[in-house]
């Protein structure tokens, strides 16, 4: 959600945790906080996982520039990696794929002690060139009430997701 409910969700993410250690976290790469909020989640048993993020947020708590969401993103992605929890890394963005993939394998990740995750009907063809190449791919479906607002949001990230989106729409692969 947006930044004015970080801190409750991670209030509330301290609590679960207790009787439910596995509870995973959800981070956006572009509000300032979220590089000290890795480093605090970075931890053995720790589920995190990374996105850009799509709300409308003010410069005060978020970068407005995709180059310094990028770098952010990428700066997140070495706490996580270098750390002992299990990073969610959630993205279409090629580049960052990759730079993931380098980055886990710089700190001798194996596979399955970290994972990809992508939206249905985004990029199948990479979904499934990351899980032949033995990476865990966890591919979701948006639904419940609020489906169709998450998954326009998913699409204005990135303008070239609706290209990959109407494209898998038309195949038969």
């Amino acid at each position: 959600e947006d930044h004015t409910t970080t801190d409750s969700t991670l209030s509330i993410l301290r609590e679960l945790r207790k009787d439910f250690p596995e509870t995973g976290a959800v981070l956006q790469a572009y509000l300032h906080r979220t590089e000290a909020d890795c480093r605090q989640l970075a931890y053995e048993g720790s589920r995190v996982r990374l996105c850009k993020g799509a709300y409308a947020e003010p410069e005060s708590v978020a970068f407005q520039d995709r180059l310094d969401v990028d770098k952010s993103y990428v700066r997140c992605l070495k706490v996580l990696l270098a750390g002992q929890g299990y990073p969610m890394v959630a993205t279409h963005d090629p580049r960052m794929v990759e730079i993931a993939a380098s980055l886990a394998s710089r700190y001798g990740r194996a596979p399955g002690t970290y994972e990809f995750q992508m939206l249905y009907g985004i990029r199948p063809e990479e979904q499934r060139r990351l899980a032949a190449s033995g990476e865990t791919v966890r591919v979701y479906v948006p639904y419940g009430q609020e489906w169709y607002g998450y998954l326009m949001r998913r699409l204005a990230e990135r303008p070239q997701n609706l290209s990959f989106f109407v494209k898998s729409l038309i195949s038969k692969k």
